[in-house]
């Protein structure tokens, strides 16, 4: 009897069932998500669920997902299916990604190794952010004793120091990481109403920023502001204000989460600086077409746009010699009122014109997702909210769960939708744009 990965995560639950064991996380998301929500804390989940302006880009992504209707074909033999994908020269057992989110340490401690663990074991490449809450080395090798050589790309935020730029890139490629995804959309911080309302930024207060303070160029950046602060720091500046307990309870975190003994950070006062020097050199919003240049002399690894949506803008990066882009509204964080990523995937399959692969992420929430977006065109799919909340819940077993059922649901749905492959899946399996589930004319 031929087996496949539908199958057997469906006889891993019922057979779990029968013994009277549940699964670890909710199967839904919507249940997901408000299991989620109880567990973590109010401005984590704020920052994780949270988009921009009235979130109306976060909704039309889901709602393109909506729009789009299957149309099987039937009495098609898919006894035996194919979830593998060609991308940057390797064959990967299934078109999944897991999508980079910073400070995972506010779903759960050791967040990103966990997750990249998950990942590693199931064959899907993880994107490590440049917002980590864990450096890139300690995740690499996390990933390596779950599986030796691991797939695992690197997410750059293009800083303001081009010597923090070169450190990162040169780190990620020691580190062996396969691809740099250079994210386009974070230039200037997106305008988050959530976390507005709380006050709360997380860098601000010591979090996410571990990428930065292992990193020998940020720390020399560090150790000179602090340097200078403590040389103008001198008695009779002004009087001397009591910090409020919120005061005092950022500067603890900014303490903990600083490396190093107490005693040595007290002194040196670069915890604080490390967050003040973070918050000025994080993003580049002078950064133009021009800069790749610096990008490309620095690594011979495949670079990645991420945050496509523009068919202009695709076809540019294939002048650029890049290797992929990402169509990617960054979950509807930065913009409120965009075009839904999954609207824009065709006219960015369109432009590259199969000339480099085109990526996506922005709305996916199941397996049944990740055929939609692989039939319009898309080479591989980036999970990213669905596995936090999962990693919220249960730890790096949650998100190898969550990933096995996306994978499960994918695998079912395709062979329900009579293909056999993913590559051969294209908008043909899907009712033309706009009919929704009228009669069709024609047929494939």
């Amino acid at each position: 009897m031929t087996t496949s990965a539908g199958r057997e995560a469906q006889s891993e639950i019922y057979r779990a069932g029968v013994a009277g064991r549940r699964p670890r996380i909710p199967v839904g998301f919507a249940q997901l998500e408000r299991a989620a929500q109880r567990r973590m804390s109010r401005a984590a989940f704020a920052y994780v669920a949270g988009s921009a302006g009235l979130e109306r880009t976060a909704d039309a992504d889901l709602d393109a997902f909506r729009r789009r209707r299957i149309v099987p074909r039937v009495l098609q033999d898919v006894s035996s299916r194919d979830l593998s994908v060609d991308l940057f020269g390797v064959r990967r057992p299934t078109p999944l990604l897991l999508a980079p989110i910073g400070v995972l340490e506010l779903a759960r401690r050791g967040g990103d190794a966990a997750a990249a663990r998950a990942a590693a074991r199931l064959g899907v490449p993880a994107m490590l952010s440049t917002q980590a809450s864990q450096p890139m080395e300690e995740v690499a090798a996390a990933m390596d004793a779950a599986a030796p050589g691991a797939s695992r790309w690197f997410q750059l935020y293009w800083s303001s120091s081009r010597e923090l730029v070169a450190s990162l890139v040169e780190r990620a490629e020691r580190a062996g990481c396969e691809a740099i995804v250079v994210t386009l959309d974070t230039h200037v911080l997106g305008w988050r109403p959530r976390d507005l309302a709380l006050g709360y930024l997380p860098f601000s207060r010591g979090l996410g920023i571990a990428q930065y303070t292992s990193d020998p160029v940020f720390q020399g950046l560090v150790r000179e502001r602090a340097t200078r602060k403590r040389t103008s720091d001198r008695p009779g500046g002004g009087p001397a204000t009591t910090p409020t307990p919120a005061a005092l309870a950022s500067f603890a975190s900014i303490l903990r989460h600083h490396p190093g003994p107490l005693r040595e950070k007290l002194r040196s006062g670069e915890p604080l600086a490390a967050v003040e020097t973070f918050l000025d050199v994080f993003a580049d919003p002078s950064l133009t077409w021009d800069d790749l240049a610096f990008l490309r002399e620095r690594t011979r690894l495949p670079i990645v746009l991420k945050g496509v949506l523009h068919p202009d803008d695709a076809r540019r990066a294939v002048d650029a010699g890049v290797d992929a882009v990402q169509v990617s509204t960054h979950g509807g964080r930065q913009i409120d009122g965009e075009v839904a990523a999954l609207d824009a995937l065709p006219g960015v399959v369109d432009a590259v014109a199969g000339r480099i692969p085109v990526l996506f992420d922005s709305g996916i929430r199941g397996g049944s997702d990740a055929l939609v977006a692989l039939a319009l065109g898309a080479r591989a799919v980036a999970l990213g909210r669905p596995y936090v909340y999962a990693l919220a819940l249960a730890g790096e077993e949650g998100v190898r769960e969550l990933l096995r059922n996306t994978i499960a649901e994918l695998d079912i749905t395709l062979g329900l939708a009579g293909v056999r492959r993913v590559a051969d899946l294209d908008p043909s399996v899907l009712a033309p744009s706009g009919t929704g589930t009228s009669v069709l004319a024609g047929g494939r």
